[in-house]
């Protein structure tokens, strides 16, 4: 009974997750080169939905930490179970960096952007760069989330390996889409949001999202 309800809530929370994140990257901006910050400040300044979109997207992280937590709870393979403890204790530091991050991207930007674009020229430049100087904070975050995030999908990828939870391919999903978030945030950390960390990082939080989602589904299918 304890692991139907286990397996249940596993399922729940992936794809929860998994349809909160899409929706959340879906409401959000992107037509600005998201490294040429007069070009995304304007752009985020006329959006509307910018703080109820990152707001979906902390939902969804909360949902997808929330799987893991419970799913970490579920390996009997012994290795997999120090992993899967190893794996908790990251995610619950993925889910601390990013509500920090949401604080900083969705909240604290999306003022200093309305309160840039509303203020006379005088005013302007120098709110740019208090501006800019919130955009730094917030590529930094960025850059420790996605690669704590990478190095968090990657161990529970090699737990989903040595355990027979579920079939083995869907530990190589973990790994084909830890591996190349983790290298994003790396990338991140040098270049900012540039052409070639947004190149690596799109795919690898596609694979994330449908990995999420099979984990929902074979979950469901346990619980059964």
């Amino acid at each position: 009974m304890q692991n139907k309800f286990a397996n249940k809530t596993v399922a729940i929370a992936s794809i929860s997750g998994a349809l909160f994140l899409f929706i959340g990257t879906y409401l959000h901006p992107m037509d600005a080169d998201p490294n040429d910050a007069l070009a995304a400040f304007t752009e985020y300044a006329d959006d509307h939905h910018w703080v109820a979109s990152h707001l979906v997207q902390l939902l969804g992280v909360i949902f997808m930490v929330s799987s893991l937590l419970v799913l970490g709870t579920l390996f009997s393979n012994p290795s997999a179970i120090v992993l899967g403890k190893i794996g908790t204790g990251w995610a619950i530091s993925v889910l601390a960096l990013a509500g920090a991050l949401q604080a900083v991207d969705g909240i604290a930007l999306k003022a200093m952007v309305n309160v840039w674009a509303s203020a006379q020229p005088p005013a302007q430049s120098s709110l740019f760069h208090a501006t800019l100087g919130v955009r730094q904070i917030e590529i930094g975050l960025a850059s420790i989330t996605s690669l704590l995030t990478g190095l968090t999908i990657l161990v529970f990828g090699v737990a989903l390996l040595l355990d027979s939870i579920f079939p083995k391919w869907v530990g190589a999903l973990a790994i084909l889409s830890g591996i190349p978030t983790g290298i994003a945030g790396i990338i991140i950390g040098y270049t900012g949001f540039s052409e070639l960390s947004m190149i690596v990082n799109m795919p690898a939080s596609f694979l994330l999202l449908i990995w999420m989602f099979c984990i929902g589904i074979l979950s469901w299918r346990r619980s059964a």
